[in-house]
């Protein structure tokens, strides 16, 4: 009988914890062999640190047997953008059945992201292996990112994810029929603690300093560079104004490098102290090192855990004016934005978030998925009709666009009858002459 070799893809510090905090909590049935596949999917690897290249990974790297690359199994080719033909699988799969010793193993995989590359080109290539998704981040609560092959969404066993917004359901591969199940939060805080005790170089944080968390917004086209720095600027003001007078600024390991600069010249007109972590630990090191007083971010994943796991006081800016410039209108960034903005304190106003109860939350989700995605959901469109029709208002018209409201005919969208105005040339220029006499007028 062959044996089973289980490969674990991870492209993220973050997503290596949680496949750490799995499989110490068995998650996964026996296997003889458990292997690391590393994917660099920045978008230059090669000035980008991998996952595996952290500091403090000795402690994970004894949950594998072997530490394989992804990107040199595929070089020249970007992993982010590279998926087989379909004629050359069966030539691929053999070779790196050759090249990582696996011989007539029964292969699994454990995946994240499993709806674009690199994930899922392992998938393509290992045919019918049975596949287990583990969510990296906020993302598994909003629907999959386009329809997912049948020859890929059906082999899924589990969804694997950290409880991160409680009484929120996961919403990824529901289309499948997968069922989610929740990592233990103890073994992941245990993971995250080993790495911070084995992790050196890091610098002395301030007590009581506020952490401002960077994202690559510019690298993934949602803002531009300039946006982007001045994102980070007013995070700085906010906690400033806040009467922080230590900040701590995290950058994202994929984000392009420079405004830390902007940043010292902005803490120097503001009389703060400010200390620019370069390293690629994951902000949870700094969570656990450091205890911060104040998390800052826009939408990501570690505003949650330092919330959910850490307890400690968050709060968000920037999200509403993200969500208004992020196209396509399916990007999977939105859930993650909208749940940021519905369920975080505001940092400017210090107001608390008018958090909805755990059962409108689901069906938020669930109208943000059906709009995102109807063609995958085409089921879920009496419950989006339900609460548009309840909720949609000031405080929640931002997280959808009106444009896509009307062209599904839901509420909240513009009526049939009035929906040829927009397309009419005539109506469109008195519009514009409306706006520019108002705007006369407030000069």
């Amino acid at each position: 009988m062959s044996r089973t070799t289980r490969i674990f893809c991870a492209s993220t510090p973050y997503g290596l914890l949680t496949l750490a905090a799995a499989i110490e909590s068995d998650c996964f049935p026996e296997a003889e062999r458990r292997v690391l596949l590393v994917c660099n999917d920045a978008a230059v690897p090669e000035a980008t640190p991998a996952p595996d290249e952290m500091p403090g990974f000795a402690p994970l790297r004894g949950h594998f047997d072997d530490v394989l690359s992804w990107n040199e199994a595929v070089a020249p080719f970007h992993p982010g953008a590279w998926t087989p033909r379909a004629d050359d699988v069966p030539l691929l799969e053999r070779h790196l059945r050759k090249l990582w010793g696996l011989g007539g193993d029964r292969v699994e995989l454990v995946l994240e992201s499993l709806a674009v590359p690199p994930a899922l080109a392992v998938a393509q290539v290992f045919t019918g292996a049975p596949v287990h998704v583990y969510a990296d981040g906020l993302m598994s609560y909003g629907p999959t990112r386009g329809k997912l092959d049948p020859l890929v969404g059906t082999r899924v066993r589990q969804l694997l994810h950290l409880d991160l917004v409680p009484g929120l359901t996961p919403m990824l591969l529901t289309e499948f029929g997968v069922p989610a199940r929740t990592v233990p939060a103890d073994a992941f805080l245990k993971a995250v603690g080993e790495v911070s005790e084995a992790a050196e170089g890091l610098p002395a944080l301030p007590d009581g300093s506020a952490l401002l968390l960077g994202q690559p917004l510019s690298a993934l086209g949602v803002l531009s560079p300039g946006e982007e720095a001045e994102l980070y600027l007013r995070m700085m003001r906010g906690a400033a104004g806040r009467g922080h007078r230590a900040l701590v600024f995290k950058p994202h390991p994929a984000a392009p490098a420079g405004h830390g600069r902007a940043l010292r010249t902005g803490a120097q007109e503001l009389g703060v102290d400010l200390t620019v972590v370069d390293s690629p630990v994951p902000a949870e090191v700094l969570f656990e090192r450091s205890r911060p007083a104040l998390v800052v971010g826009c939408f990501s994943t570690a505003l949650f855990t330092a919330s959910a796991l850490y307890g400690l006081p968050v709060a968000r800016t920037g999200t509403e004016r993200l969500l208004e410039r992020m196209t396509p209108y399916q990007n999977g960034d939105r859930v993650p934005a909208v749940l940021a903005d519905a369920l975080l304190p505001d940092l400017e106003s210090g107001g608390g978030a008018d958090t909805p109860p755990a059962g409108e939350l689901n069906d938020l989700v669930t109208a943000l998925g059906f709009t995102m995605q109807p063609q995958i959901h085409p089921s879920l469109r009496p419950a989006a009709e339900r609460y548009l029709a309840q909720h949609f208002g000031p405080r929640t018209r931002h997280w959808f666009k009106r444009k896509r409201l009307t062209s599904l005919g839901l509420p909240g969208g513009i009526p049939k009858r009035l929906a040829s105005l927009s397309r009419n040339a005539t109506a469109r220029r008195m519009v514009r002459r409306a706006r520019a006499l108002k705007k006369a007028v407030r000069r």
